[in-house]
């Protein structure tokens, strides 16, 4: 059973659409690997198999009459516990969220999947707030990598990652603001795409500290898959049903950026990459050594400015807390509750010079990426600094680190290698392309042109053929 929910989602829809397999016995498959490797991962934190078992019910009669049915007919797949889902409403790792009416409406693009006939039956596992690179929160606590039960999948998407590397589904959809797609993906060697910004729906993905959809800058909604062929599925289902046509890789130019001494990047996860660019100029792709044409420290400045006022809206009592805690430290304070109102109301005014300046220097970076494109079909560079780390819970986010070839750097680097693709507005598809020498999922991600996702299926297909693609973890 465990080689048939391995086999991709177009794999199944194909034994489905045979009548080799019900919906119901599909189904009740993945909720039993759920069932058997939870208490190792716990990936997967919501369920509605009552309703997911009617509508498979409902799909295999129609099967049976020959009615027309839709992409996904039938097919189970989980929805990162950030979206809305009717019958399993979002939870966001919040306490002050558990207990919120059912009777909620789908996330825009859960209902296109629903609609195309999947069977959305399990939530998966978040940070809270969705805001960590890692994946624990105090409502279902911590969901561990498949491929190392000391280590994390990542965040903030990791329940999907580890999910569909453990074989408990075939698709999933997450978002990403901070790596949220890419980041997993990297650390459970399974498939992401970060859209071009805008390009699909958010609607129905809540924040945490509103409870409603608000739309955002930098954030996007993005499928994620075990094989190319099967994130191109869902995709297309996503972006209203219209087929990809992706044309052969063969003759593109990819761009390695692979070093530059203002980004982290562990030897192993170089050398992996370095050996996949290897690989892909074995398909008859050119690869070159190339960084785009962005000062990288300006580069993360700007992300960093941008990114700051929706962590201040999605997080405005942590930001207080972080200021007053400041004012304690500096001393000589009286009142620092009173300092760090003041303090957070002169943070909140300059924030808005700072976003406009980011905003101009964003517009001068696009500019020049236009200009770079010319030449160059995708850049390929890594998804994350570092392999999959061991869970890190204790202390603020601002005060962790990660330990890399012997030294510690600030956790918060994990964001140097994404901020390029989030900050001007690219598309990025993460990729597994190896392992590290103790069998770590190393990911890449190619960052294409705007609403070039097409091109990027192809690259990302040809490295799929290059490395071989995921390999299932030991469970």
């Amino acid at each position: 059973m465990t080689d048939l929910l391995y086999r991709s989602a177009r794999d199944l829809l194909a034994e489905l659409a045979a009548r080799r397999i019900s919906a119901r016995e599909l189904l009740e498959a993945f909720a039993t690997r759920n069932d058997g490797v939870h208490a190792e991962l716990n990936a997967v934190v919501d369920t509605d198999l009552e309703r997911a078992s009617a509508e498979a019910a409902r799909i295999d009669e129609a099967r049976l009459r020959d009615a027309p049915l839709g992409a996904l007919a039938g097919l189970p797949m989980t929805v990162k516990d950030g979206f809305d889902v009717a019958g399993m409403p979002a939870v966001c790792g919040v306490p002050d969220m558990v207990g919120r009416a059912k009777d909620c409406t789908d996330a825009h693009v859960v209902a296109a999947a629903r609609g195309a006939g999947a069977l959305v039956w399990g939530k998966t596992n978040v940070p809270a707030r969705l805001s960590d690179f890692q994946s624990y929160n105090l409502v279902y606590g911590t969901t561990n990598n498949p491929y190392d039960r000391t280590r994390t999948p990542g965040g903030s998407c990791g329940g999907a990652a580890a999910a569909l590397a453990a074989g408990i589904t075939p698709l999933e959809i997450g978002s990403d603001l901070a790596g949220s797609l890419r980041h997993p993906a990297s650390f459970c060697g399974v498939y992401a795409l970060k859209p071009t910004w805008s390009t699909l729906s958010m609607r129905g993905q809540l924040s945490p500290v509103l409870g409603t959809y608000v739309e955002r800058d930098l954030a996007v909604v993005g499928p994620m898959a075990r094989t190319v062929g099967d994130l191109t599925l869902l995709w297309d289902v996503q972006h209203g049903g219209r087929p990809t046509t992706v044309a052969p890789a063969a003759g593109a130019r990819v761009a390695l950026w692979l070093d530059d001494p203002e980004l982290l990047v562990a030897d192993e996860v170089k050398q992996v990459i370095q050996d996949a660019a290897d690989a892909l100029r074995g398909q008859g792709i050119t690869v070159q050594v190339s960084a785009p044409p962005i000062p990288v420290g300006e580069l993360l400045d700007t992300y960093l400015a941008l990114l700051a006022p929706i962590v201040m809206a999605e997080s405005p009592d942590l930001v207080y807390q972080q200021l007053v805690a400041e004012a304690e430290r500096a001393g000589g304070v009286d009142d620092a509750s009173r300092y760090g109102f003041g303090a957070f109301a002169r943070h909140a005014t300059a924030s808005y010079r700072t976003v406009w300046l980011a905003e101009l220097a964003r517009q001068e970076m696009k500019n020049a990426l236009a200009d770079w494109f010319a030449d160059w079909d995708a850049i390929l560079a890594p998804s994350s600094p570092v392999p999959p780390f061991t869970h890190r819970q204790e202390g603020a986010i601002a005060d962790r680190v990660l330990e890399v070839d012997g030294r510690t750097e600030p956790y918060l680097r994990m964001v140097d290698w994404i901020a390029l693709a989030t900050a001007t507005h690219l598309p990025a598809l993460a990729a597994p392309v190896g392992r590290t020498s103790t069998g770590l999922p190393v990911g890449a991600q190619l960052i294409g042109r705007w609403n070039a996702e097409p091109q990027l299926f192809a690259l990302a297909e040809a490295l799929e053929r290059a490395v071989g693609g995921f390999s299932p973890p030991t469970l």
